[in-house]
């Protein structure tokens, strides 16, 4: 028996647009709906889809890791959507598409086909970067995107590009780029941050000199210059650490704000070449940092011996309220190891479990295994490997290794060499170890038969290689002057040069 409602569908239309832009006050509109009675009474109506439709895009804006949004939530607002007798319109499916996982994404696809919507733009854009952020084959997204209605617009032009990306379809997003009729800014962040994740990070310098090049003059947007320092600081040598410079240059010249994830990136770009002091001062200027800026900040200490300030900045981080995840506390554990404060990274290992609920991954475990050989513990080192709940692999071995060849713990080491060589057998530098274990053991025929097995199975010795940047690519002595930095600077306009890499 339908329940009588003191409201009207009207009403909650009205509620429903008023508070649309604030998420969890259509949390209380849903209460109130649910309690009311009104989605049985007018559950047959042409607009019932506009509340649920609203309720799913509001689920979807609330953060994922918010206790007030349930995983499923929207899925669920679908669900009854249908029981309801409610149709999902071109509407319902974008914001459902958005927080779909990529088993969900499928079926949700196949509704949208079922009620003719697939070809429709907006929900066909949706598809498109599902596909791609789930983890599909690139044909998928592109099966898509070719079944869309009429010429696709930009937005789809973008998403089908986001998920070549996503897909490590690189040259494929290359094609598509260079056949895209009309280009914005997002276009080409999507490329630059693509190749970087792909390890392209000098073809992503230079296709941000692409655009540089026909953008003279256009503000660059954050996101932009997020993508563009991940790849400087992934470009070995003064070349990276050079361009990375001139677009600091670029953002103190424009007095751009360094937010929490553009200042984290600008952090990490520094702490990757090793200049701790630019680290630290960009730290310095961050306006609100977050987890994952002091995260960029502490790496950059412990991986260039300044292990000391490294413990200094994590009391400091939890002395402001910020909890350390697995990334702090894997910092945390490098600065103890390289250190030797033994006690101390076992301490903060066991608090981590214990105290503040992080689950330790394979690198927190080596970390560990490599404090302790560090330190001759070799007994303690086995046992955790021991203990670990799943399989030691190649790195965590290989810490052990280290510390033997370290000690001279011949023994050791080449029952250890034996697990690498399994684990990889075609990896010449585990061979190379051993064989220098031997060697430095005094067993010159043990060592000269480990070079013998090697030629045996056709392994060779990589052969070490030194870089020299030509071109009078200097590096300037402060992001102050990048400015004047050779061909590293940013254009300002047709006045200036426009050049980068």
């Amino acid at each position: 028996m339908r329940r009588s409602s003191p409201y009207s569908y009207a009403f909650f239309e009205r509620l429903l647009q008023e508070h649309f832009p604030f998420p969890r006050r259509l949390f209380q509109v849903h209460a109130l709906l649910l309690t009311s009675g009104v989605l049985l009474l007018d559950s047959q109506c042409s607009a019932a889809a506009f509340p649920y439709n609203c309720l799913a895009h509001a689920h979807r804006r609330v953060p994922a890791a918010s206790s007030s949004r349930p995983p499923s939530a929207p899925l669920r607002l679908f669900c009854a959507m249908l029981a309801r007798g409610a149709r999902p319109n071109c509407h319902s499916f974008p914001s459902l598409l958005m927080s779909a996982s990529a088993s969900a994404a499928a079926a949700l696809h196949a509704q949208c086909l079922r009620r003719g919507l697939a070809a429709d733009c907006f929900v066909a854009c949706s598809l498109v970067s599902v596909y791609g952020r789930t983890g599909h084959p690139s044909c998928d997204a592109r099966k898509v995107f070719d079944e869309m209605e009429g010429p696709p617009d930009l937005a789809s032009c973008n998403a089908l590009l986001d998920a070549l990306c996503h897909a490590g379809d690189l040259d494929g997003a290359g094609d598509f780029f260079e056949r895209m009729a009309v280009r914005d800014p997002v276009s080409w962040t999507t490329l630059v941050s693509g190749l970087s994740r792909g390890g392209r990070h000098r073809c992503a310098l230079e296709v941000f000199r692409g655009f540089l090049l026909g953008n003279v003059g256009r503000r660059l947007e954050e996101a932009t210059l997020v993508s563009v320092f991940s790849a400087c600081a992934n470009v070995d040598g003064g070349e990276g650490l050079a361009a990375g410079m001139a677009v600091h240059a670029y953002l103190i010249r424009h007095e751009i704000e360094l937010t929490a994830f553009l200042g984290t990136a600008l952090v990490d770009m520094y702490g990757k070449h090793g200049r701790i002091g630019f680290c630290k001062s960009a730290f310095a200027v961050v306006c609100t940092k977050e987890v994952c800026t002091w995260n960029a900040l502490l790496s950059a200490l412990a991986n260039h011996g300044k292990e000391t300030d490294a413990l200094v900045k994590f009391d400091m981080m939890r002395g402001e309220g910020f909890l350390p995840d697995q990334i702090s506390f894997l910092a945390l554990l490098t600065a103890c190891a390289r250190a030797g404060l033994v006690e101390v990274g076992l301490y903060w290992f066991d608090a981590m479990v214990a105290e503040y609920k992080v689950v330790p991954l394979m690198i927190h475990y080596g970390c560990v295994v490599d404090l302790l050989g560090r330190a001759s513990r070799f007994g303690e080192a086995i046992q955790v490997i021991e203990r670990m709940p799943f399989a030691a692999d190649a790195s965590v071995w290989g810490a052990l290794l280290g510390a033997c060849k370290l000690h001279g713990n011949v023994e050791l080491a080449v029952e250890i060499g034996q697990k690498l060589m399994s684990l990889g057998p075609q990896q010449s530098g585990r061979y190379v170890t051993i064989r220098n274990v031997y060697l430095e053991g005094g067993n010159w025929h043990a060592g000269a038969r480990m070079g013998e097995v090697m030629l045996e199975a056709g392994i060779k010795k990589t052969v070490g290689q030194s870089s020299v940047v030509l071109h009078g690519t200097d590096i300037p002595s402060s992001p102050f002057t990048a400015k004047c930095a050779g061909p590293y600077f940013v254009a300002e306009g047709p006045a200036e040069r426009n050049s980068f890499g």
